[in-house]
């Protein structure tokens, strides 16, 4: 568990989180692996700003590329920091889904 900006999370942050593995789901969803080997949800519906707005297109959304750790959508157009995702994510169990 820590806290970072008066906000209790589980796990164990650590700095410099990379992202292995990423499957895009229903509803925006994504389901992400982290270098730390815990998985974790991310609600891409929260991003805001005219730069996740292609988002919104099932076909871009769909189709996430990793790049050095980091998600990237439409040819590298989109990313999202992977400490971000870690930090904005819910635990994921498979009884989540």
């Amino acid at each position: 568990m820590y806290i970072k900006n008066d906000i209790c999370y589980a796990g164990k942050f650590e700095e410099g989180i990379k992202i292995t593995a990423v499957k895009p789901l229903k509803g925006r969803i994504l389901l992400v692996t982290f270098s730390t080997g815990e998985q974790r949800l991310f609600d891409t519906t929260k991003l805001t700003g005219s730069v996740f707005g292609p988002l919104a297109d099932e076909k871009i959304f769909n189709a996430p590329t990793l790049f050095h750790g980091v998600i990237t959508w439409n040819n590298g157009e989109i990313d999202i920091a992977p400490e971000t995702v870690y930090m904005e994510s819910c635990a994921y169990t498979e009884n989540v889904i």
